[in-house]
């Protein structure tokens, strides 16, 4: 059986019918209608016309999971706000309109370019586990309920990002996300199918229920849909905000004020309130002593080009920056004719990266990582040894570093958990670019509404962002932050911003940018051909901490059948799964005349928005 998240992308395939609910011509469309592809790129002979125009950003721009989102930052901008302010309001509305995969109260991390001063940094909102959680605790309650709760994250985000980089007011940035919250918005086909999906899960919890399922029903698909208590969460951190400013306060600490409203005034103490009633374990000393973190970015330089991506507890940056390392040895331009061999070739790299993230990272706070042995060269050399450019090899042990190990008691179930995650990139006028990726961990997170805020948490703890092995550095503790797939990308080429990107798709986001990148990077397609392009995952059985695990590379069906075949003689176990199922790319790419381009992914909702 296929694992949760590759189902989940499966159903969103089946559901978009290759995109035909966002208003785009399917395969089928395309070739009834007649009209020709034109000619594709030199170096991507493989690759058909994109379902998408690219959207150009001659002044800014958003793309992001959503079309309200994208408008959203869109609107931001175009008030003179920056790119932290687009950004902001974007993930505002995605909390509304992407219930199941976004939330102020959820997780992740941003990656932020300042063309002003040329620095690169990133900021994780990442929440850790409650003090009181137990650490024997049955892992399936860390998958939803109240015990599964992470400690929120993502609204304390959104206020270091205004802080930093901003512009505008709060009240300002919340404004389009309270009004969708208020007056109601079209749910998606997509979403309401997740509800329904979900509904036995969520009728256990009257809050929940009250928001997702009325009158004890799914919402019917494209019917108006509202959070009451999310629009008024939200309304009272803008109040907030306003009484300060009205009280003379600056701009920095009227948005702290709204921090604290959140992190210690009524919404803190309604979480906590409503966790203890009901045997959870978030308290006010865990809201209290959140804070964001800004942090260097992990980074790497590819064919010349610097690429900056998340730090730990983001496992992505570390695996991103290893996998780009092992194939910068190789050619990949002049495969590009040979989509077997190549797909090969960025198979075994993601292998043998997976092996050695999942042997090391965890929370560095509480344990030592090889980070600097893990992104340099000379490793990437040593590993790529292991590659046979003719056949696939098994799923490897980490390498020995200096640290850590590979416990091999497992827990009584050691199958990773799916995770869902939303993502946006924006560009605006001044050339300042913020890539976010955020999430509320699997499908609704706990699926428990916290009281009267409107808000999910994310469950984070759940198996597969942590390890299912007593004495791994990533094992379930109080107060440590599991890891996170998230992994926002920003590209410099000589200094000057050359891409700005990110995905959802919990274990596949590393996997679905490395490919994205080669497509951009080595293959020069352009960005919206680069997000199009058919993707694989691999897939590990029981999970990707487990050397020997049984790996399944699942390959979009637009791979062509001879390219399909070709992969099972070099020995991989290969199943097919929808057209458009892996991960859900949203990007802005600049070319060296300073042109931004903006593309968004149709295997999900994401959209594009320039002015």
């Amino acid at each position: 059986m296929r694992d949760e998240g590759l189902a989940r992308r499966d159903l969103i395939a089946a559901g978009f019918a290759g995109a035909a609910l966002l208003g785009l011509p399917g395969r089928a469309a395309l070739a009834q209608s007649g009209d020709k592809a034109p000619d594709a790129p030199r170096s991507s002979p493989a690759v058909a016309r994109a379902h998408r125009v690219e959207v150009p950003m001659p002044h800014g721009g958003v793309a992001a999971g959503h079309p309200l989102a994208a408008m959203a930052g869109t609107r931001m901008l175009m008030q003179g706000g920056t790119a932290a302010d687009a950004a902001v309001a974007a993930m505002a509305v995605m909390n509304v309109v992407e219930p199941w995969a976004s939330s102020a109260a959820g997780n992740g991390f941003a990656t932020c370019f300042e063309r002003r001063s040329g620095k690169v940094q990133s900021l994780a909102f990442t929440g850790g586990a409650p003090a009181l959680l137990d650490p024997d605790v049955d892992p399936k309650e860390l998958d939803s309920g109240h015990k599964a709760v992470a400690v929120p994250g993502a609204f304390g985000g959104w206020i270091a990002l205004a802080k930093r980089y901003g512009r505008l007011p709060l009240a300002t940035l919340l404004e389009p996300a309270i009004g969708y919250a208020r007056d109601g918005h079209p749910l998606d086909a997509s979403i309401a199918m997740f509800i329904r999906r979900q509904q036995a899960v969520l009728a256990r919890y009257p809050t929940s229920a009250a928001i997702f399922l009325p009158d004890g029903q799914p919402p019917a698909p494209r019917a108006i849909f509202r959070n009451l208590p999310l629009a008024r969460t939200f309304q009272s951190l803008a109040d907030a905000e306003t009484r300060a400013l009205k009280g003379g306060a600056s701009r920095d600490k009227a948005l702290s004020a709204a921090y604290d409203h959140f992190y210690t005034g009524p919404i803190a103490q309604d979480m906590t309130r409503f966790s203890q009633a009901n045997g959870g374990w978030l308290r006010m000393e865990d809201m209290r002593a959140y804070r964001p973190v800004w942090d260097e970015p992990v980074s790497t330089v590819y064919r010349g080009m610097d690429v900056y991506c998340s730090p730990l507890t983001s496992r992505t940056g570390l695996e991103l920056c290893e996998q780009l390392n092992i194939v910068e040895g190789w050619d990949l331009a002049s495969l590009a004719g040979d989509r077997a061999s190549l797909t090969h070739l960025l198979i075994e790299a993601i292998k043998i990266t997976k092996a050695d993230v999942y042997r090391y990272a965890g929370d560095p706070r509480f344990v030592d990582v090889p980070v600097a042995a893990l992104l340099s060269k000379d490793f990437a050399a040593t590993r790529r040894k292991l590659i046979d450019r003719l056949q696939a090899i098994a799923f490897p042990e980490g390498a020995a570093l200096a640290t850590g190990r590979q416990p091999d008691r497992p827990a009584a179930d050691e199958r990773t958990r799916g995770g869902d995650t939303t993502s946006l990139s924006v560009v605006d006028k001044e050339g300042n670019a913020i890539a976010v990726t955020t999430t509320i961990g699997g499908g609704f997170g706990t699926s428990v509404v916290m009281g009267d805020t409107g808000l999910l948490c994310n469950n984070g703890l759940r198996v597969g962002s942590t390890a299912p092995y007593a004495g791994h550095p990533n094992a379930v503790a109080p107060g440590k932050r599991a890891l996170l797939g998230n992994g926002p990308i920003i590209v410099l080429d000589k200094g000057q911003l050359k891409l700005v990107c990110g995905t959802p798709g919990g274990e596949t986001i590393g996997q679905t940018q490395f490919q994205f990148l080669i497509n951009a990077l080595d293959l020069d397609m352009p960005i919206q051909q680069a997000i199009e392009a058919p993707r694989f995952a691999l897939n590990a059985k029981p999970s990707f901490y487990k050397p020997g695990a049984a790996i399944t590379v699942q390959l979009e069906d637009r791979f062509a059948p001879a390219e399909i075949m070709a992969l099972k003689a070099k020995g991989h176990s290969v199943e097919t799964v929808g057209g458009f199922a892996i991960g859900s790319v949203q990007g802005v790419m600049v070319d060296p005349s300073g042109a931004r381009m903006g593309g968004a992914d149709p295997r999900r909702m994401g959209y594009a928005t320039g002015y």
